[in-house]
């Protein structure tokens, strides 16, 4: 399958990526974890992403749509994906839906984690990531006065620069201006799956398996 999972910043996307990764055995393709790679390299590419990173704004449709074109040519994404982070515009989902078209592929379903900004805020204002790895973690104050090493590779946990109070607030504006207009994008195609990502996460897990599974056997009916 080839799937878009979105919502705001802390709703929850890499975490039920990872179990459609189990489940589908496909790669998610987080745009998010790209950039901040390319930033620790010192690529030319990390440089040029590094200030709207870290003023939580978006990275220019252009330079997007190139990283992910070249991501999704790579072997392992032949047999499907999962887009994380992009696209964030409608001008990108239809450079997406074009690009796609020439490689003879499409979008299946999106996958919309609904969030309030009050909820989301607090998220992240507890999320720690991992320098080395990316993988991360959510204590409260109290735990992160004292903040364990990471359980995947022992590296250094810390707050992401946009994770901080000042940049989520912005974060979250950026996505409802730009990126919540992809809701109305794809309920006219008839892809959007809109779930409610303030359930626990297994519950959110087994809403998105259902829908998705009510989906293949939709199409396999046709």
């Amino acid at each position: 399958m080839n799937l878009i999972i979105f919502g705001a910043p802390g709703a929850g996307k890499g975490t039920q990526s990872a179990h459609l990764i189990e489940t589908y055995r496909i790669p998610a393709i987080a745009t998010g974890d790209i950039l901040r790679a390319q930033r620790r390299a010192g690529t030319a590419l990390g440089d040029q992403v590094k200030g709207y990173m870290d003023r939580g704004e978006l990275v220019p449709d252009q330079l997007m749509i190139d990283i992910i074109q070249e991501r999704l040519q790579k072997p392992d994404a032949r047999d499907g994906f999962i887009l994380d982070g992009f696209p964030r515009t409608v001008a990108q989902a239809r450079a997406l839906d074009e690009m796609l078209t020439r490689l003879g592929r499409r979008i299946d379903a999106v996958i919309y984690l609904r969030v309030s900004r009050q909820v989301l805020i607090d998220r992240l204002a507890h999320r720690y990531s991992c320098r080395t790895c990316d993988a991360v973690y959510n204590f409260t104050p109290e735990q992160a006065h004292s903040l364990p090493r990471c359980t995947v590779d022992g590296g250094e946990l810390y707050q992401r620069p946009d994770d901080k109070p000042e940049i989520v607030a912005n974060r979250i504006d950026v996505f409802l201006k730009h990126t919540a207009p992809l809701i109305d994008y794809y309920n006219a195609q008839h892809k959007l799956e809109n779930l409610d990502g303030q359930m626990v996460v297994d519950d959110v897990r087994e809403d998105i398996a259902h829908r998705l599974t009510a989906l293949r056997k939709g199409a396999g009916s046709r």
